[in-house]
């Protein structure tokens, strides 16, 4: 599986589409989100999501530790995506690091 981590990310985040697979409330609540990420929550119709994608976007999924984003970069590999990461440590990494989040909206 492809990886980047928090410091990669934050120094290049500008060349990724970034994609935030938690849930509304997690994403609005405690750790927030990185300012420019879309969230596009697991369930029933995250794959069909995946598929309007273009399988060669650098893309980097998001979550709370990197379990969940971890699962969806390496099914996105599975559907022939070659350059999707997982942001290793999630949001809990990036709030550890004092990096700017985005609390209380969704937008």
């Amino acid at each position: 599986m492809r990886e980047i981590t928090c410091e990669e990310l934050k120094q290049k985040k500008n060349q990724f589409r970034l994609i935030d697979v938690r849930t509304p409330e997690e994403y609005i609540g405690e750790l927030g989100h990185i300012p420019g990420t879309e969230l596009r929550p697991l369930g029933p119709d995250f794959m069909e999501f995946l598929k309007t994608l273009n399988p060669e976007e650098e893309i980097v999924f998001v979550c709370r530790s990197g379990a969940r984003s971890g699962q969806t970069t390496l099914l996105s590999e599975e559907m022939g995506f070659t350059q999707s990461y997982n942001m290793v440590g999630g949001m809990l990494r990036w709030n550890q690091l004092g990096y700017e989040t985005k609390k209380g909206d969704s937008k």
